[in-house]
């Protein structure tokens, strides 16, 4: 069977890794997604496994329409029976790039309609539409006039990891952080800080990586869990067999802010997972932190101008670049950054560079390696 995990733009190669690992066949990257073949124990570990995954979806019906007509039709004609039962809930998502079809809501609803009718004509009832928490999330994407239908097996989005117990401000998404782990390289024997941590996501998703806990949580509600086919039993294995995987290295890793509040945010999902013992949280200003050991790794997330304001942070990114120079020689540094302008007044030039997108927001993923004697670049790459 062959299925598509929705990604992030610029993971789509640390995802196919990640399949690689967990034994999936003929992988294929595409734009912001990796489609592979595999059974269905392939399709339950990924579900579990994957840390770079939104979601895991399963084609199931392709066909092209010109028109509302031609779209309901086509619906309407396939048989959703194998898929759904008249007692199951179910909701639509839907994707629209077409100049045939301009409304994705529009497209949802007729798809509704469609799929309502059908069970109406041959059982005289119909599925309710539950968009909260559907038993059948059904995945609609129209490119041009070309659709491809599709049943989603993780249900609600794999970014929700469960240690989330409040929002802070501008929170990284998990699945960005997980993704920016995993293409540092960094290594659970290697010190780990985050000096502007926010919330914690980097340093709770290293930890996690680490100790190889699963990113989803395991007694969540899985899309697949309400198929036809699903078989418990080889989802307890599977679920038992995570649970003997659990490592416990003994890790270094620092967290630090400014702002009381997200260490009070970081502390609530540390101690939900019991990674006291693991993450170390300190009240510091970037300004006037320090580097817990000679050498290591930073993975930050800094304020962007959205969250700082544009006329200040070309001398606050200026200010970063200073102190990575000074105090964090021997570090490999990691940072993304969506402004651009802000980042040339780091002073140092980047030796690895990845475009990702958090959110909406188009981001430079940027190392600098910080060797004794640093020196400020006049020109450098944007």
């Amino acid at each position: 069977m062959k299925y598509i995990v929705k990604t992030i733009h610029g993971l789509e190669a640390v995802l196919a890794e990640e399949l690689r690992q967990l034994g999936a066949k003929e992988i294929e990257l595409l734009t912001r997604a990796v489609s592979f073949e595999g059974g269905i124990t392939v399709l339950y570990k990924a579900n579990l496994h994957l840390r770079t995954a939104l979601r895991i979806l399963m084609p199931v019906h392709r066909f092209e329409a010109f028109d509302e007509h031609e779209l309901y039709q086509a619906i309407y004609d396939f048989d959703w029976f194998p898929y759904l039962k008249v007692n199951q809930t179910f909701a639509i998502d839907a994707t629209v790039s077409s100049q045939f079809f301009t409304h994705s809501k529009y497209v949802a609803l007729k798809t509704k309609d469609a799929i309502a009718d059908q069970f109406r004509k041959r059982l005289g009832k119909r599925p309710s539409v539950d968009t909260a928490d559907p038993d059948l999330r059904i995945n609609v994407h129209v490119f041009k006039n070309a659709f491809t239908i599709s049943i989603d097996s993780s249900g609600d989005s794999l970014h929700k990891r469960g240690y989330r117990l409040r929002l802070h401000p501008a929170p990284i998404n998990e699945v960005l952080a997980a993704g920016m782990v995993l293409l540092s390289e960094w290594t659970p024997d290697q010190v780990l800080a985050d000096p502007m941590c926010g919330s914690g996501t980097i340093l709770m998703e290293a930890a996690m990586f680490a100790k190889n806990i699963p990113p989803a949580p395991r007694n969540r509600r899985f899309g697949f869990q309400t198929w036809k086919n699903y078989d418990p039993l080889i989802w307890k294995d599977i679920v038992t067999e995570s649970r003997d995987a659990t490592r416990n290295p003994k890790l270094q890793i620092f967290g630090s802010d400014r702002e009381q509040l997200a260490l009070d945010i970081t502390k609530e999902s540390i101690l939900k997972f019991n990674l006291e013992r693991d993450i170390d949280l300190r009240n510091r200003d970037f300004r006037k932190s320090t580097p817990p050991a000679p050498e290591g790794v930073l993975i930050t997330n800094p304020p962007y101008g959205e969250r700082i304001g544009a006329a200040d942070m070309n001398a606050f990114y200026e200010m970063i670049g200073d102190r990575l120079k000074q105090e964090w020689t021997g570090w490999d540094a990691w940072m993304i950054s969506s402004n651009m302008e802000a980042l040339k007044h780091i002073g140092l030039r980047p030796s690895k560079k990845t475009v990702l997108f958090n959110g909406p927001l188009e981001c430079k993923f940027q190392k600098f390696s910080l060797y004794s004697g640093s020196k400020k670049e006049k020109k450098l790459d944007s």
